[in-house]
């Protein structure tokens, strides 16, 4: 499965304001966002096992049927839950992905901690036999509000990627079941060549289906996703002008590994004279927003900004199965390890991070006017250059 950095609930409930100010204003809301991403994650990911039933190819995981050696075990988990705790309120959500959360046998006991402390939990599961209502009635019972389901293209490129022949048909069942059940859904969809075309398709499929929080992954070529291309920062871009547009429709856009995104909508909402920093519409824009009007009619609604400014190790942070930290799921440089060293600590004062919350950007992201607001992927700087606070590839201007 992906591991998504943005949140997976609305943002209302994360006490966000819908509206943006310009990259270039400091309102008190705006600044109080800034001290509270200083003090405290707003999201932590952790990923609760490697055991996964699928083996989808662009996934940072290999997949396994049980879990290895070296898991956090019941206790560890409980520990670390009240460790996060400790951050204060507002508290941070802890988001359960893997592999797969529904292989712990000790899911329940878990949700049963985070209820105690009062730690707001989402689950981020795969879609599989173990993904049936009675056990999503026993988790939302708990106390989850919030699922996040993927789904990377229509029929066969989906299922494609997804290793298993009708995974498609079983993810728009799932994504029913969950909305049935009174879960808020996030769709979360890995964007690569070979997919990007199929974006208004899937946009349509969540809006037949009453979902409206659309989380775009822009693929980072790193382990077995390096034989799919990453977006060229052209097509990236005009993706990103797409996703602006889609907002109009009534989806909820986020990004991960791709804040890039806020600069472009920042400027087609209408930036400060003199800011421009948008590329020429590409051939890619014009297929992709055609396509969306052929199948959905035009927009209505009033485009919105995404108010979240989170980037890896800024409000964001990732554990693994084995307690490792690092500043996102797809940043491979640990921080230090939960059995050693307190969470709060480790996010408050590593020196890495303090650097990537303070925008200490080296080349085009260190001189950007857009360094706070974008920053670059920070893990897409370090898998092309070696350096988190190098350039982002994908921008393009």
């Amino acid at each position: 499965m992906t591991i998504s950095s943005d949140p997976i609930v609305s943002p209302s409930s994360l006490a966000i304001q819908s509206a943006a100010p310009h990259h270039g204003q400091i309102e008190h809301g705006r600044q109080s966002m800034e001290d509270r991403t200083n003090r405290s994650p707003i999201l932590i990911f952790w990923e609760s096992t490697k055991a996964c039933p699928l083996s989808c190819r662009h996934c940072r995981a290999e997949a396994i049927s049980t879990a290895p050696d070296g898991e956090l075990s019941t206790s560890e988990a409980i520990a670390m839950i009240e460790d996060i705790a400790n951050f204060g309120s507002p508290s941070p959500i802890l988001v359960l992905t893997g592999g797969d959360i529904l292989m712990r046998d000790d899911l329940e006991e878990i949700l049963n901690a985070c209820k105690r402390v009062g730690i707001k939990a989402a689950l981020s599961p795969a879609i599989s036999p173990l993904f049936n209502e009675e056990r999503l009635t026993a988790v939302r019972d708990l106390g989850v509000k919030a699922l996040s389901i993927s789904l990377d293209g229509i029929g066969t490129t989906h299922d494609s990627i997804r290793g298993i022949g009708g995974h498609f048909e079983k993810t728009l069942e799932a994504m029913e079941l969950a909305k049935r059940l009174g879960f808020s859904v996030q769709v979360n969809t890995t964007v690569m060549s070979n997919n990007v075309i199929e974006l208004p398709e899937i946009a349509k499929a969540l809006l037949d289906r009453g979902v409206t929080i659309w989380e775009i992954f822009f693929l980072i070529s790193v382990g077995r996703g390096t034989e799919m291309l990453e977006l060229k920062p052209q097509d990236a871009e005009d993706v990103a002008r797409f996703l602006y547009d889609a907002t109009a429709y009534g989806l909820t856009v986020r990004t991960v590994e791709g804040p890039m995104y806020r600069r472009v909508a920042n400027e087609l909402r209408g930036g400060e004279e003199g800011d421009k920093l948008l590329l020429p519409k590409g051939v890619l824009y014009g297929e992709l927003s055609s396509r969306m009007i052929n199948l959905v009619g035009e927009p209505s609604g009033d485009r919105h900004i995404p108010p979240a400014i989170t980037r890896d190790g800024k409000g964001i942070i990732f554990i693994s199965n084995t307690g490792d930290v690092y500043p996102s799921g797809f940043l491979p440089l640990s921080l230090g390890n939960i059995r050693d060293r307190s969470l709060v600590e480790i996010y408050q004062e590593d020196q890495l991070l303090l650097d990537i919350r303070g925008a200490k950007f080296v080349g085009r992201c260190g001189g950007c006017s857009y360094s706070n607001w974008c920053g670059g992927s920070r893990a897409r700087a370090y898998a092309a250059t070696g350096d988190p606070l190098g350039d982002d590839p994908i921008c393009g201007i």
